[in-house]
């Protein structure tokens, strides 16, 4: 049996409006077809985004100190509550159709952990899921979150990987289950390459999703 075509486009630096736009484009031409299956991989300025259980009681400044440090706020459809965007994170936007195979939310959000926990060992980190819990957790803390929307079996959101994270920023947000957070970086003890982590990530993904890349863009910029 042939594999589904995955189109993987690496965007860099992308504001959190931008990337909505880009995720709603993908989303429409993966439903009808104009595109295969697609995996989005960027990362954003400051930004936060509250998901579907989450509101502005969870933010712990006002929007006038938020606006001062550059950072912006997002409602969003996506499972989960109050979450955390910025640089040094590689978000990953999975925009693919689970239908007729893969129709099952549960097993996504899982397929999407053991991408990550299969990055992370290829970083000799030991990570792994928690049950009743959501994202990929070390002993020190969890080192990615997921939130994911599905609408006519194709996904949308994702992941969001702390690389080279400040975790100083999470100290803004009562996080989802108030769970500590960690950073690869913190793990190995010294800075990430982060093209490196991406090439991970889409190895993995590639694996568990049984999936045949056709197309790679890569715009990756770093400071």
């Amino acid at each position: 049996m042939r594999k589904a075509e995955l189109l993987i486009e690496r965007l860099g630096r992308v504001d959190y409006a931008a990337a909505l736009a880009r995720q709603k484009e993908t989303e429409r031409a993966v439903q009808t077809g104009k595109q295969p299956d697609t995996l989005l991989l960027l990362e954003h300025p400051h930004t936060l985004t509250i998901g579907r259980r989450g509101d502005n009681a969870g933010i712990l400044l006002p929007a006038e100190s938020l606006a001062a440090r550059g950072i912006t706020v997002f409602d969003t459809n996506r499972g989960g509550k109050i979450t955390y965007h910025g640089l040094g994170q590689i978000v990953g936007y999975p925009i693919i159709n689970l239908s007729p195979e893969r129709e099952d939310v549960h097993r996504y959000v899982r397929d999407l952990e053991e991408v990550l926990i299969r990055t992370m060992a290829d970083f000799d980190i030991d990570a792994f899921p928690i049950k009743g819990l959501t994202g990929v957790h070390t002993k020190r803390g969890k080192v990615a979150a997921i939130g994911v929307h599905i609408a006519r079996w194709v996904t949308t959101h994702g992941f969001a990987l702390n690389t080279n994270t400040d975790l100083s920023f999470f100290d803004l947000i009562v996080a989802c289950e108030g769970e500590p957070v960690t950073s690869m970086e913190k793990l190995v003890g010294h800075e990430m390459e982060m093209s490196a982590v991406e090439d991970s990530i889409i190895k993995n993904f590639v694996d568990v999703f049984e999936t045949e890349p056709v197309k790679l863009h890569a715009c990756y910029q770093s400071d």
